[in-house]
C-alpha cells in the first residue's frame, strides 16, 4: 500500500472542521486513503443502492444511524443530507464528525457551498505524486508519464493498455451519462481524443466545435464535464497590467498523462521520446506534480502561464501577491540559453518579486545565481 502526502493535512483538518470534503477522479484512492486516515470512522457508500434508497427516502433516518465519525462516499448522490449534516455539526461541536467524499466536483461543491459553507474542508486527492510512486518503483521520466500515476496500476502492477481502455468507458459510461444528455458516445470518446492531441496548447473551442461537427457552446459545455469530473483542466493566462497584446486564451491539460499516452497511442516511454507530443507531455507532467504538492499540503495555488501576441511564452507562472516563480518545462537535458532568456521576459514589469525555474530531464538539480535548473525527479519536492 503506497502511503499518500495528504494524509497529514486531513489529520490536521480533522481537529479543526466539523466537515471534511474530500474530491478528486475516481480512482485517485480517496476512499482507501480515508479509510487509512480514520480507521475508526465507519464507512458507507452511496453508489450501493440500498444505502443510496435509505439516504434519498429517509434522510433522518439515515443520519440518525450515522449520526458521526462517518465517511461517505460518493456524497452527491445524495445532496438533499446536507441541509441534516449542517444541522447536526451545529448542535454537536464536534470537529471530524463527518467525512464526505466524491467524484463529481461540481454536483459536490454546488450543493455544499449551498449547506455547509463555513463548517467544511475542501481538499482535493489527485493521482499519485512522483514521489508516492518512488517508493514502490523507479522509472524513466518518459516511462512514468506513459504509465500515469494511478494508484491501482501500482498497487496491482496493471499495464497502462490494460487500465486505460477500461478506465475510458467506466468514465464515459458512467459519469457523462450520469452529469449530461450525451446522445452519441462515441462523438464524446472522439472529443476526449481530439483533445489529448491538443495537450498544452491554447484552447481553441471554435476550431474543435468544426472538427467535430458540433456548435462551440456543446463543446465549452462537454470540457466542464471533464474539469468538473477531475479528466482536464485549462491554466488561465496571467496579464494583471499588461498590454492588449497578451494571449488571455486558456491552455489545456490533464490530470493524468497516462490517460493522455493511451488516448495518442503512444504505449511506451521509448515511444513518446521519438513523438512529437514529447515536450507537451513533459510539460503536462511537471505542472501535475507541482499542482499535486499544492493540493497535498493544502496551499491555495494560482496557477497561470503567460504568452505574448509575438509567440513568447513563459509555460508556468505560480503568482504569491507580488512574488511570482517563472517556471520553463523543457524536455532536454540540456540546458539552452534560449531556454533560460524566456524565464526573463517579465522581469522589468511591475513590482514584482521574480524567482526563475527551468525543469528539464537531467539526474542533478543546480542553484546558479539567476536560476534553479531543477530536475524532474525533484520537482516533487521543489519548494515553491
Amino acid at each position: 500500500m503506497i502511503e499518500r502526502n495528504a494524509r497529514f493535512k486531513m489529520l490536521e483538518m480533522a481537529k479543526k472542521f466539523p466537515v471534511l470534503v474530500f474530491t478528486g477522479p475516481r480512482q485517485s484512492g480517496k476512499t482507501t486513503l480515508s479509510k487509512l486516515v480514520f480507521p475508526e470512522y465507519r464507512y458507507v457508500s452511496l453508489e450501493n443502492p440500498d444505502n443510496l434508497e435509505f439516504a434519498l427516502s429517509d434522510p433522518r433516518g439515515f443520519l440518525a444511524i450515522y449520526d458521526k465519525y462517518v465517511i461517505i462516499d460518493e456524497a452527491q448522490n445524495a445532496p438533499q443530507l446536507f441541509s441534516y449534516i449542517q444541522q447536526i455539526v451545529d448542535d454537536s461541536g464536534l470537529t471530524g464528525q463527518y467525512i464526505l467524499s466524491g467524484s463529481q466536483n461540481f454536483l459536490l461543491l454546488e450543493k455544499i457551498t449551498q449547506s455547509l459553507a463555513g463548517r467544511v474542508f475542501l481538499m482535493e486527492l489527485l493521482p499519485l505524486s512522483q514521489d508516492e510512486i518512488r517508493t514502490v518503483e523507479n522509472q524513466d521520466v518518459f516511462d512514468e508519464i506513459v504509465r500515469g500515476s494511478y494508484p491501482r496500476v501500482y498497487d496491482r502492477d496493471i499495464q497502462p493498455r490494460d487500465f486505460y481502455p477500461a478506465y475510458v468507458r467506466t468514465y464515459v459510461e458512467r459519469d457523462v451519462k450520469t452529469i449530461i444528455n450525451v446522445q452519441d458516445l462515441t462523438l464524446f470518446r472522439k472529443f476526449l481524443t481530439l483533445l489529448a492531441h491538443n495537450v498544452g496548447q491554447l484552447f481553441n473551442a471554435s476550431k474543435i466545435s468544426k472538427e467535430l461537427g458540433v456548435d462551440s457552446k456543446t463543446v465549452q459545455r462537454w470540457m466542464s464535464i471533464l474539469e468538473s469530473s477531475y479528466i482536464a483542466f485549462t491554466l488561465q493566462p496571467w496579464y494583471a497590467n499588461l498590454s492588449k497584446r497578451i494571449v488571455k486564451t486558456p491552455k489545456l491539460y490533464f490530470y493524468d498523462t497516462g490517460l493522455v499516452a493511451y488516448l495518442l497511442g503512444i504505449k511506451k516511454g521509448s515511444d513518446l521520446t521519438m513523438s512529437t507530443y514529447k515536450g507537451a507531455l513533459f510539460e503536462n507532467y511537471c505542472i501535475l506534480e507541482i499542482l499535486k504538492s499544492h493540493k497535498n499540503k493544502g496551499i491555495p495555488h494560482d496557477f497561470y502561464f503567460w504568452r505574448d501576441s509575438n509567440g513568447n511564452e513563459i509555460d508556468l507562472l505560480l503568482v504569491d501577491g507580488n512574488d511570482i516563480v517563472c517556471c520553463e518545462m523543457k524536455a532536454s537535458q540540456t540546458v539552452k540559453s534560449e531556454y533560460l532568456k524566456s524565464l526573463h521576459y517579465l522581469d522589468e514589469i511591475g513590482n514584482y518579486n521574480f524567482k526563475h525555474c527551468l525543469i528539464n530531464t537531467s539526474l542533478e538539480t543546480q542553484k546558479r545565481t539567476m536560476e534553479m535548473i531543477v530536475s524532474w525527479k525533484d520537482v516533487c519536492c521543489l519548494n515553491i
